[in-house]
């Protein structure tokens, strides 16, 4: 094993321990290439991919609060979240799909925010225990075609009712075979469905990631 091998694994391994104690801090994807950043680390999905489109719901007035509560609409997620969905992305675009994204990482500061604005669990999370939002492992989705017009999902995003659940049987065929092919696909990329909310998956291996307060500048 030569010198310059050896100094290339104690670096990496020195990063790979910092990023460890480091989970809760954004980098950017060159940072990512030029260090051992390991996959919970914070980072841009814009950075990664150009394939999603993006109505960053609560980056405007347009959402269930009628209140804005991002500084800016931008879709950063752990970076084993970012691999999964866009691995999940290219299975859609096969398809002639894209996935179009409405919230990603949410900052317990905005979850606290929101929950202000909202008190009820049933709406809103409850910032005491975070939710997978404030974890960097939950994405709010539909699916758009090849001329970005969204599918036929039965409801609007952040509709609080049964007609919103993936197993309510009063919707027309079409969109039983469009919430079909969303969550087919997501649950084979490694994402959980949540049964009352068509639009939202987890990353299983996110579940028990820490909640953060991570913040990401607006440029």
């Amino acid at each position: 094993m030569n010198f310059d091998y050896k100094l290339s694994l104690l670096l990496c391994s020195f990063f790979w321990m910092v990023s460890c104690q480091s989970q809760n801090v954004i980098y950017d994807k060159e940072e990512v290439n030029n260090q051992c950043i390991n996959d919970s680390t914070f980072v841009n999905l814009k950075q990664y991919s150009q394939d999603f489109v993006y109505d960053m719901k609560y980056a405007t007035a347009d959402n269930f609060l009628k209140a804005k509560v991002y500084d800016c609409g931008e879709c950063f997620l752990r970076l084993k979240t970012v691999n999964a969905l866009i691995e999940a992305n290219k299975k859609f675009i096969e398809k002639g799909y894209k996935i179009k994204i409405f919230d990603c990482y949410r900052p317990l500061d905005i979850q606290k925010k929101m929950w202000k604005i909202v008190s009820n669990p049933k709406y809103v999370a409850n910032p005491g225990k975070g939710s997978i939002h404030n974890r960097g492992g939950a994405v709010d989705i539909t699916l758009v075609d090849r001329f970005g017009k969204e599918l036929g999902m039965g409801t609007s995003f952040d509709f609080f009712g049964r007609e919103a659940s993936h197993n309510y049987p009063n919707v027309s065929e079409e969109v039983k075979q469009n919430r079909i092919v969303l969550k087919t696909i997501m649950t084979s990329s490694g994402f959980n469905s949540f049964d009352s909310e068509w639009w939202h998956y987890n990353l299983k291996s996110g579940l028990n990631d820490k909640v953060s307060n991570v913040k990401w500048e607006c440029k």
